[in-house]
């Protein structure tokens, strides 16, 4: 699969002048739910209107949507306010069931990204297809998964396609629902520049208090849209209650988001500036969460020498991590005074932190 203008030519058809807004609740709950949620959208920045009619489930035992009887009420509330509709398929029977509905998106979840099987019985379900296809990432980050995904789909002969950006699982605990990791998203838009790139704040945080911060930070990254979810109650919501706003909320947001120039030199000189910064800052971020793991690690060491009644310098072993730190710096182009003051500075905060450790009583 090779970069093409023609990618974002479904997107230009649009003749928008702000962002692709796609919302709606992350579960069609009722046909009124459905309905009313879809009115108050109408006239709205929002283009697409989402709903969840398969949900797929981390435990059984909770609700998995409402089925095939919900894309009617998807055709209802297009047929009411002229917004297009879209939907979550994972096999190829929630493919059939779509089109015969005529379902205008359908974006393919994390949970199946994951599995090139599962992509593959979907683009050979679509194959040739004029609707809008939109692939989120896997729930790992692999950046290799998904753009193999995106071929299996692209190889299809489907032409309406883009990606859908919705953060990573991570064992740790970290603010956000799934950690953006926005380098992974960044490495796959200078790969292909005129894939439309969406991204998905409900699902990166978790918590609808963060959505907007996360938006920004996607606008701010020059990305092409964004798919939030939108409820009339979500506190009370059947799935995913913390993360969804309301139409009013949502609409407010499109008022206060920020979406940054990109026709002057100036403009884009600050575009690449702001995502080199948030790449940097990422990664510092990255840093000192490594750093203060390894401080934790320090003093269990130093928990176990004065367990031992061991000194706590121990010459050899620092020497050989030195050099081999200074080797490996080397190959990825850091200099070896850098390498060396780096260590140096590392290994001290690691006998102060055993220090202290050995003189508590």
């Amino acid at each position: 699969m090779e970069n093409k203008k023609e990618l974002r030519t479904w997107l230009d058809d649009f003749q928008l002048n702000h962002p692709l807004v796609i919302a709606g609740p992350c579960s069609a709950e009722t046909e009124e739910q459905v309905l009313k949620i879809a009115h108050e959208l109408k006239n709205s920045d929002v283009s697409i209107f989402r709903a969840g009619i398969w949900k797929p489930r981390t435990r059984p035992g909770g609700f998995e949507g409402v089925g095939e009887i919900g894309l009617k009420w998807l055709q209802k509330a297009k047929a009411e306010t002229g917004l297009l509709m879209a939907t979550e398929v994972a096999t190829a029977a929630h493919v059939k069931l779509a089109l015969q509905h005529d379902i205008d998106v359908l974006w393919i979840g994390a949970r199946t990204t994951v599995n090139p099987f599962a992509v593959q019985e979907i683009a050979d379900a679509l194959e040739g297809t004029d609707k809008i296809v939109l692939l989120k990432n896997p729930v790992n980050p692999d950046l290799s998964l998904w753009i193999g995904g995106l071929e299996r789909l692209y190889n299809a002969n489907i032409k309406k396609l883009g990606v859908i950006h919705r953060g990573f699982s991570t064992y740790e605990k970290t603010k956000y629902r799934n950690n953006p990791e926005w380098q992974i998203a960044i490495d796959l838009q200078n790969r292909f520049p005129d894939l439309p790139l969406i991204c998905d704040p409900s699902h990166i945080t978790g918590k609808r208090d963060m959505i907007q911060e996360v938006s920004q930070q996607a606008l701010d990254l020059n990305y092409d849209g964004l798919i939030i979810e939108t409820h009339i109650d979500p506190d009370n919501a059947w799935s995913d209650a913390a993360q969804q706003v309301t139409p009013a909320t949502l609409k407010q947001m499109f008022v206060n988001l920020r979406v940054r120039k990109v026709s002057d030199d100036e403009s884009e000189y600050n575009q690449k500036m702001a995502k080199l910064r948030m790449q940097i800052d990422e990664f510092d971020g990255k840093l000192l969460e490594i750093l203060g793991n390894r401080m934790k690690v320090a003093d269990k060491i130093g928990l176990l020498k004065k367990e031992k009644n061991v000194a706590i310098l121990q010459n050899q072993r620092w020497n050989e991590i030195l050099g081999k730190m200074i080797l490996e710096g080397e190959e990825k182009g850091l200099s070896s005074d850098f390498v060396m003051l780096l260590f140096k500075a590392i290994h001290q905060e690691s006998i102060s932190h055993q220090e202290k450790i050995i003189r508590e009583k």
